[in-house]
């Protein structure tokens, strides 16, 4: 979304504070024991108590308020009553909404309880790489030189990137132009960021697998070659310096 008035940028900080601060309280009520459909009706009730929808819900009839992957699982995990979170689970909440015709959106991955399973690496490199990207956007970037620096970065900590997952411009609705903020380096495309425009920049950081690849129940996204992935997701507002970070409050770099 191109943002050419004061009260676009209030409505995009508006609903960006609401999805931050919806993740940041679901993953601070996430509980071992708990179900992922307990916590995504928890996400639901923030969204409802600020007058937001939930995006993935209203954009394409996702059983849920919110994405919950668990372990194995990319993105886009439905919540379940039979999914049962436990001790040293690796969980992903992805939060989108929309309020007053505005949309944002952001995610984060983390360790449930102790780090029995050792995912901690993973989810500080992922965090890690998130931060350098965005601190690196500004107005005349190439959008192919951010993924080049993510998969760089990546590679530096032993990870690999899943490369039919991106961030995505944001705004009027959840995927806006530009529609594909790679975490690789697609050297045909040479589209740049452009100043005042508000986008989601996310990392899609895996121990084995390149893609992601669909199961059966038609929403859940698996790696190929197996492993574990993490995500973290921010909207941010594109300047000619130092970007915005509009999400901010859900705090995924405490």
């Amino acid at each position: 979304m191109s943002i050419t008035k004061e009260s676009e940028l209030i409505g995009m900080k508006i609903i960006s504070e609401v999805v931050g601060i919806t993740l940041k309280l679901m993953r601070e009520h996430a509980k071992v024991g708990m179900s992922t459909k307990e916590l995504d009706e928890y996400g639901g009730v923030i969204l409802k108590s600020y007058g937001a929808k939930s995006a993935p819900y209203e954009t394409y009839g996702f059983p849920g308020y919110s994405c919950i992957s668990v372990n194995e699982e990319a993105a886009h995990g439905i919540p379940s009553e039979k999914k049962i979170l436990k001790e040293g689970d690796l969980i992903n909440i992805d939060v989108s909404a929309e309020l007053d015709r505005f949309w944002s959106d952001n995610g984060g991955s983390f360790v449930l309880g102790e780090d029995i399973y050792k995912h901690q690496p993973l989810v500080d490199a992922s965090k890690h790489i998130l931060q350098k990207a965005i601190q690196s956007i500004k107005g005349g970037i190439k959008i192919s030189d951010i993924g080049f620096l993510i998969e760089s970065e990546a590679k530096k900590s032993g990870f690999k990137v899943l490369k039919n997952l991106a961030g995505h411009g944001v705004g009027r609705s959840l995927h806006e132009k530009p529609e594909n903020i790679l975490n690789y380096k697609v050297k045909t495309n040479r589209e740049r960021f452009k100043k005042n425009t508000t986008v989601a920049i996310e990392t899609f950081i895996s121990t084995h697998s390149t893609l992601a690849v669909g199961l059966n129940d038609g929403w859940t996204l698996v790696g190929n070659k197996g492993g574990y992935i993490t995500q973290h997701e921010q909207t941010i507002l594109v300047t000619d310096s130092a970007p915005i970070i509009l999400t901010s409050a859900n705090q995924i770099w405490s």
